[in-house]
């Protein structure tokens, strides 16, 4: 699939519903997750025996990219019901209910994904709770397979993380990402700041 039609797909998809400060939830523009999935085609990351997880997936839309590009099968983890609910719908709209798995669980030290080829997420990046990625980090690294991040730009631990745990960590790319006003601590209408993509592999 072209980067444009993935772009126009991607930004039909229903909106995160973004109701839990707690967990900084954004919804990730179309344009942003197709680049983001384009990119990791791009690496030969996903082929049409891949078993994606997308952690922390919201509405699905880098799991659904996934899908959408060749992936066989997407793991969606989300803790968020509500999110879950709009995710299942998006699966709905493109079809994709019978290649997409929805576990509505809190990521912790006990989650088991077993069988997974590459983990894609963009986790909550720790404005308002300090090391709010740490679940999702230590997940990547549990699971030991070749995962793309998608994070603040600003971040600077991402790489001595992975690289003290003897892996490798290349940012590839940064892009402009929308953040409306979703919150009441939120003081303009929307604000931006630059997301960076990471592709994370073990030694």
């Amino acid at each position: 699939m072209r980067l444009r039609h993935l772009a126009i797909t991607l930004s039909k998809l229903e909106a995160h519903p973004c109701e839990n400060v707690d967990f900084e939830q954004y919804s990730t523009d179309g344009n942003i997750a197709s680049q983001f999935i384009s990119s990791i085609v791009s690496f030969g990351d996903i082929s049409p025996d891949s078993v994606v997880a997308d952690l922390g997936a919201g509405n699905g839309i880098l799991g659904i990219g996934a899908l959408k590009v060749g992936a066989k099968k997407c793991i969606f983890l989300e803790v968020d019901k509500k999110a879950c609910e709009i995710l299942h719908n998006n699966l709905l709209s493109v079809g994709l209910t019978e290649s997409g798995v929805i576990i509505n669980e809190l990521l912790d030290s006990e989650t088991e994904l077993s069988k997974v080829d590459l983990v894609i997420c963009n986790p909550p990046w720790g404005r308002q709770k300090e090391k709010a990625d740490r679940p999702f980090l230590n997940q990547i690294i549990k699971n030991g397979v070749v995962s793309h991040l998608m994070h603040s730009s600003h971040s600077t631990h991402i790489q001595p993380f992975f690289e003290s745990r003897n892996w490798t960590a290349e940012k590839y790319g940064e892009l402009d990402f929308i953040l409306p006003a979703n919150f009441s601590h939120h003081r303009e209408e929307k604000a931006y700041t630059k997301v960076a993509f990471w592709r994370l592999s073990p030694n």
